[in-house]
């Protein structure tokens, strides 16, 4: 059982938290991601910065284009989740657009996430039916590999997803981008539940829009976890690595566990 897995099977609420390496520099991002899991994340979702984000909001994006400018080279990901992973046991996955990774060298870098003590990655713009270099090399590397499904993918795809996807599915609540929303989209009960028709046993957290305790609440209700970014990168800059201690640990205080 991968510790993904793992972490997502225990009794209660489950909280994913997102960060974004390299923001506002490498050792910052060290930090701030090492807080979040010590203020109680379930998972660490460790997001790469890239020029040309298609699912990331303002707040994201605004932080990543501040670690580009800073100098974040993909290559210092490695040292980050190496430092990140001695440090605390929750488990770390990074997030990336598949164009790093071609450029990088898929096995390159899957030899390199895996040294790092990485769990494995969330590809948001990587379908399972285009992915076979890294289904190979992420069997040979016991990496969980996390697709997405969309409330329009099609039975068939959320289908592959499930299947294929090891750690969890990662559910997209809406159509858009990453970011705050009042009401969470009634869409997600409908993606996850094309992911358990395909497969019961397959877990799958619910991500885009979630920004209270009470909607990770109701996300828990008919997921496995819910997925946080915003709200806590904003809470970074408003405050630093205290105020998104103290955001992560409001949030899990308010989940009924």
């Amino acid at each position: 059982m991968s510790k993904t897995v793992e972490a997502l099977s225990k009794p209660g609420p489950k909280l994913i938290g997102y960060f974004p390496a390299g923001f506002p520099t490498l050792k910052d991002s060290v930090e701030a991601a090492v807080a979040m899991c010590e203020a109680g994340v379930d998972v660490l979702e460790f997001g790469v910065p890239y020029s040309d984000p298609v699912m990331d909001g303002l707040v994201i994006q605004k932080a990543t284009e501040v670690a580009l400018e800073n100098g974040f080279k993909l290559r210092q990901l490695f040292d980050a989740v190496r430092e990140v992973t001695a440090r605390v046991d929750t488990p770390v996955l990074v997030m990336t657009y598949w164009n790093p990774v071609l450029q990088y060298g898929v096995e390159r870098f899957a030899a390199d996430l895996a040294a790092s003590g990485a769990a494995g990655l969330i590809t948001p713009d990587l379908i399972p039916d285009e992915a076979a270099e890294w289904l190979r090399v992420s069997d040979e590397l016991d990496l969980d590999r996390v697709f997405l499904v969309a409330p329009t993918s099609t039975p068939e795809r959320a289908a592959n997803a499930a299947n294929l996807s090891r750690g969890f599915v990662y559910a997209v609540s809406t159509m858009g981008i990453t970011g705050v929303r009042e009401d969470l989209d009634t869409l997600a009960r409908g993606v996850v539940a094309k992911v358990r028709a395909a497969d019961p046993d397959q877990q799958v957290a619910v991500g885009i829009g979630i920004s209270t305790a009470e909607q990770a609440n109701e996300v828990n209700t008919y997921a496995d976890g819910a997925i946080v970014g915003s709200v806590f990168v904003r809470a970074y800059q408003e405050g630093g690595v205290n105020a998104l201690a103290a955001k992560v640990r409001e949030l899990v205080a308010g989940l009924n566990r």
